[in-house]
């Protein structure tokens, strides 16, 4: 995906920090290439209507609650809701709070939905250690201020429902529902025929995965996480402590609501939760692309290289 000659060399710091911002954002967001695809509008773009809702997640929740009490979706043949195909959330969410456009991101509307101040509820020693990476984040001095995503780990529930194209795969029986998912090669198997999880000494980036149907709304229950992933490019994060629940539910035939609620007493004051929209990829043509993010890739050096050649 990104391939920088090793003979590339970083002659001013000017340069550096934006040959460093290029190559984040190419591994991070592929923002170009989205937008063709069908991720959605670029930086100052106006906010679209999704299932007949606006699609800022605040106003968004509220509205597809609402019509997805009325909303009767397709069947599969074991008669559960069908969500398969292919799905795109349309936000980047480089910071998951509420943020301007910039050089480095877009301007988009805070995906958390409740508290209603769209901010993360963080303890204060968790609140510094957010603030301390985002200060850093473009200007690293240690592997610390480097997302992990950057490093080609994956990014784990729910930041990689929000990133590329993903597809839902439903297989006859009803037992599982499968996420394939473009970025990274990341996929989720969720059981839905009420397997306990795995022990807790076996610890996940992609956490480990339980399904439940709740009328029309596929009930997703994530633990067993590392701990590692972040949230965002600012370094919102939980802990390995962290429990997630996830709730997908179709708004009309090309429109799912989502929400994720997340609780993590050693991180958190309170269980927080964020929505919205995805929306269903409707190129006939569209298919799944090749992702390849290590070949080549010199995103983190080229970050690291900034701290080196500070006057």
């Amino acid at each position: 995906m990104l391939a920088c000659r090793k003979d590339v060399s970083v002659t001013s710091r000017f340069f550096g920090s934006r040959m460093a911002l290029v190559a984040v954002m190419a591994v991070l967001s592929l923002a170009p290439v989205a937008a063709q695809r069908g991720q959605g509008g670029g930086a100052g773009q106006a906010r679209r209507v999704q299932g007949g809702c606006p699609d800022d997640p605040a106003k968004f929740r509220p509205c597809a609650i609402e019509k997805e009490k009325t909303f009767d979706p397709p069947r599969t043949s074991d008669g559960k809701p069908d969500l398969q195909g292919y799905w795109t959330a349309g936000f980047q969410a480089f910071d998951i709070e509420e943020h301007p456009e910039t050089f480095d991101y877009r301007g988009e509307p805070s995906l958390i939905v409740d508290p209603a101040d769209g901010k993360v509820p963080y303890r204060p020693s968790a609140l510094a250690k957010r603030n301390d990476r985002a200060d850093h984040h473009t200007d690293p001095t240690s592997l610390d201020y480097v997302d992990p995503n950057a490093r080609c780990f994956l990014r784990g529930v729910p930041r990689q429902m929000w990133i590329m194209q993903f597809e839902i795969v439903q297989p006859p029986g009803g037992a599982n529902v499968a996420m394939l998912f473009e970025q990274n090669h990341a996929f989720r198997i969720i059981p839905t025929d009420g397997r306990p999880h795995l022990g807790q000494d076996i610890r996940l980036w992609m956490q480990d995965s339980r399904g439940h149907w709740e009328g029309n709304t596929l009930v997703v229950d994530a633990t067993n996480s590392n701990g590692r992933p972040w949230l965002d490019n600012q370094g919102n994060f939980y802990s390995a402590a962290a429990h997630v629940v996830e709730r997908l539910t179709l708004v009309d035939a090309d429109t799912l609501h989502y929400e994720a609620m997340i609780d993590d007493p050693t991180v958190f004051t309170r269980p927080w939760t964020m929505a919205y929209p995805i929306r269903r990829v409707k190129d006939k043509e569209f298919e799944i692309m090749e992702f390849a993010c290590h070949e080549g890739n010199r995103s983190m050096d080229l970050q690291l290289q900034r701290s080196d050649k500070k006057d």
